[in-house]
């Protein structure tokens, strides 16, 4: 029983993820309004309470847990209900992953289980910002080099997410905190406004998840399903250096 994420989110959805997920489950670790203070549009912006939580390191079975376990992987849930916040649509706090040994930042796969999501990821020098609009189904990764930043474009329906990831690093979220968030805001009017402390930066560009192609394939919905079948195309996530040619498209 979840009871604090239903208290806190109920009223939007069903925040815990029993619609989709009959595996244990633990209380979430909650993202709170002042861990992203400073990175909206507006600097004087003041929120409080939660905004999402983060079901960490899933597995259904104790077979599956000891095979992403020894495979160095993670499985996680994540639940963004809708808000606005200083104008803003909520969103999550932004980060990029290092590089592993052999000099390859780590990549990331999300899918999404319900809502919609747009993600916004770019390159630390901000040669490219590219927005992915996905919604229930789609399938997006996030390529090495890439940071990233999660936003629920809506106000009246959660957004749920999986995700698979590496478990062999920690997230760098300084580099979102110290510009004050992404190159690019997207506010709850639709538009989006160009973050001035980026002072160089490519124009944002929008594609549909549908429409991305990384060539590693085999990465469809459901995401665990590659979990239950021990799927060898998980290794890309440890190892990008082997599947560059698919990442680099």
């Amino acid at each position: 029983m979840i009871t604090k994420v239903e208290e806190i989110f109920g009223r939007f959805d069903p925040a815990h993820p029993r619609v989709y997920w009959d595996g244990p489950i633990q209380e979430p670790e909650l993202r709170m309004a002042d861990d992203l203070k400073g990175i909206f549009a507006r600097m004087d912006c003041s929120a409080s309470g939660p905004l999402y939580a983060m079901f960490r390191d899933l597995a259904k079975s104790a077979a599956d847990r000891w095979w992403l376990e020894q495979n160095d992987l993670r499985y996680d849930i994540t639940v963004i209900p809708p808000r606005i916040i200083c104008g803003e649509f909520v969103k999550t706090k932004g980060h990029y992953h290092p590089k592993n040994e052999a000099g390859r930042g780590f990549p990331e796969v999300y899918e999404v289980l319900k809502g919609t999501a747009h993600y916004l990821l770019q390159r630390e020098d901000t040669t490219d910002v590219v927005l992915v609009v996905a919604t229930s189904g789609d399938v997006v990764v996030v390529p090495p080099g890439y940071g990233h930043v999660t936003i629920n474009p809506t106000t009246d329906q959660a957004l749920h997410m999986a995700n698979i990831v590496s478990s062999r690093f920690a997230s760098d979220y300084s580099k979102y905190v110290n510009k004050k968030g992404a190159a690019y805001y997207e506010m709850a009017d639709g538009s989006w406004v160009k973050n001035r402390a980026y002072k160089k930066g490519a124009p944002l560009r929008r594609v549909e998840a549908g429409r991305v192609r990384t060539g590693i394939t085999g990465l469809t919905s459901p995401l665990y399903r590659l979990i239950a079948r021990r799927d060898p195309v998980l290794e890309f996530l440890n190892h990008p250096e082997k599947f560059s040619v698919a990442l680099d498209r």
